[in-house]
């Protein structure tokens, strides 16, 4: 698989505390890539260095390089925005606006410059069908969003992240909230996308990413201790700490 994302050599500050150590890793572009580790062990702060989430908390000082397609995100040329335009993000809990189900989809596109009834209505059954939603709302559009189950809501979150047409989609524990026939549904949906987009996912599920990823990262104390892919690592891991952290020995 072809390398989508490069991250070299990446140190990240939170001002005097280091969250992030010398991390080099490849990201192949459309399919599954999983973060494990315990908590606080740096997986999500990585992920949010992918949209440049991290720029809005005071005092974050990155070095190194991360490059999407060849290009430096991190670059003084680079228009945040556009980036984030590019890359979706479903967070741990569902968030929908509190908006109709038509308006929370339809949203991104709108803040882009998309206006026309009818391309807004392509957009956002489009987005619906590729988040497997379509068929349980299509005869209510109009109804809040807020009305939905968990489930619901967090494929209407995935729906939106998608109408703005991203190029990944990152996902930071966005089935940890959710029942086990969501979080089913949710993992048989990113099995349907990774052909079309590459995914980044941050997950304490270990079941979960030997189920969905191709390649799996192995996090511990801000540092990846193993990178690889996912049948490898979790069958014949290179590192005694990744051994002891799949078969719940860790600590």
């Amino acid at each position: 698989m072809q390398p989508f994302i490069e991250i070299n050599e990446l140190d990240l500050y939170y001002g005097g505390f280091q969250a992030l150590k010398n991390v080099s890793i490849q990201i192949p572009q459309r399919a599954i890539t999983a973060f494990i580790g315990p908590s606080g062990c740096g997986k999500s702060t990585l992920l949010r260095t992918l949209n440049r989430m991290n720029d809005r908390i005071p005092g974050t000082r990155i070095e190194g390089k991360v490059a999407i397609g060849g290009i430096d995100i991190y670059a003084g040329d680079v228009h945040v925005e556009s980036l984030r335009q590019k890359i979706g993000m479903v967070f741990q809990q569902p968030n929908p606006f509190p908006k109709s189900i038509y308006d929370n989809v339809a949203f991104g596109p709108r803040q882009h410059g998309v206006r026309g009834k009818k391309k807004l209505d392509e957009l956002v059954e489009r987005s619906l069908r590729d988040a497997v939603l379509w068929d349980e709302v299509k005869d209510d559009l109009k109804r809040p969003a807020l009305s939905l189950s968990g489930g619901q809501q967090q494929r209407l979150c995935i729906a939106r992240a998608l109408a703005v047409e991203p190029d990944i989609l990152l996902m930071d524990e966005a089935t940890s909230a959710l029942d086990p026939v969501s979080t089913f549904k949710i993992e048989e949906l990113t099995h349907e996308l990774k052909d079309r987009y590459t995914i980044v996912m941050v997950t304490h599920n270990m079941q979960q990413a030997a189920r969905v990823s191709q390649q799996t990262v192995f996090f511990l104390n801000g540092e990846v201790v193993e990178y690889a892919p996912t049948q490898k690592l979790f069958a014949h891991p290179a590192d005694s700490r990744t051994q002891d952290y799949i078969s719940g020995r860790f600590g």
